[in-house]
């Protein structure tokens, strides 16, 4: 049996910077690590003791497959983050629940094929807003539009309905000034930050330099993190800030978010020494 597989898909559909630090850094521990995708169905997952998802990102192309991936293979080995957290962190209706359990977020609204999306803008007066699916990863089917293209938004919306959920945020200005602050979270311990530039499809992520989170960005986080109920080996939580200073969540990720490893090698040195206590 081998150690650890670290789970991904058979074809990425970008570069994963996470990945050689990753897999050094358990050779040089002595940790037992390989690749694995999930989507490959000659994959033996009673082969190792551990299943770590990572790069796993075409999952929301087959949301039901990878549901029923996560089924089979946790009942051959002890996959992590826990299942019923991925399972829960998949469609991002999570928001919601989060909402009401106190945690200011972006806000949002729910689409579906009878909503009128003139009426929600005239209600919010967003100006500018930002469509996309309720399940999506690397910011899959994302546009952003201004009023006076409610025809164009309409129809995009329309393209995602046909086959899954789609959401509707208002886009902040506070993005283009300071981007959306991911705040990563290693074995329990907030690590260090980065400031990420809007993305769209079609576009690459920029991403800074790591740095420490502040006060305030940490309190955010503890905030939101009290409402994940089983252990979590990592997590990230994008955070954008509202016009008054406010901190809101953005997404919380718990499935395979990128950690930004590079950007600060001791959160890499956590997160190989919390394999080796799984």
């Amino acid at each position: 049996m081998s150690d650890i597989a670290i789970v991904t898909c058979r074809t990425l559909p970008e570069p994963d910077p996470d990945e050689a630090p990753l897999l050094d850094a358990c050779t040089e521990a002595g940790i037992d690590v390989e690749m694995a995708a999930w989507d490959d169905p000659a994959v033996d997952w009673g082969r190792y003791r551990l299943a770590i998802f990572h790069s796993c990102w075409n999952y929301y192309e087959d949301p039901d497959g990878f549901r029923a991936w996560i089924d089979k293979a946790s009942s051959a080995t002890a996959l992590w983050n826990q299942p019923q957290t991925v399972l829960e962190n998949l469609d991002k209706r999570y928001m919601a629940k989060l909402e009401s359990q106190g945690v200011p977020i972006v806000p949002t609204r729910f689409l579906d094929r009878n909503t009128h999306l003139g009426d929600i803008l005239e209600e919010t007066g967003w100006e500018r807003f930002v469509i996309k699916p309720k399940i999506s990863a690397a910011s899959y089917m994302t546009k952003r539009f201004c009023r006076g293209q409610e025809e164009e938004a309409g129809a995009f919306a329309c393209e995602i309905l046909a086959t899954r959920g789609a959401m509707l945020q208002p886009y902040l200005d506070s993005v283009e000034r300071g981007g959306e602050v991911a705040v990563v979270c290693v074995d329990g311990e907030f690590t260090h930050c980065v400031a990420k530039k809007p993305r769209f499809t079609g576009s690459d992520e920029s991403v800074s330099v790591g740095f420490q989170p502040d006060e305030a960005q940490i309190c955010a986080a503890r905030v939101i993190m009290s409402t994940v109920r089983e252990k979590s080996l990592y997590a990230r939580i994008d955070l954008m800030q509202a016009a008054t200073g406010e901190w809101l969540l953005s997404e919380l990720e718990l499935i395979e978010p990128t950690l930004f490893l590079l950007q600060h090698p001791p959160a890499l040195r956590r997160f190989v020494g919390a394999l080796g206590r799984l």
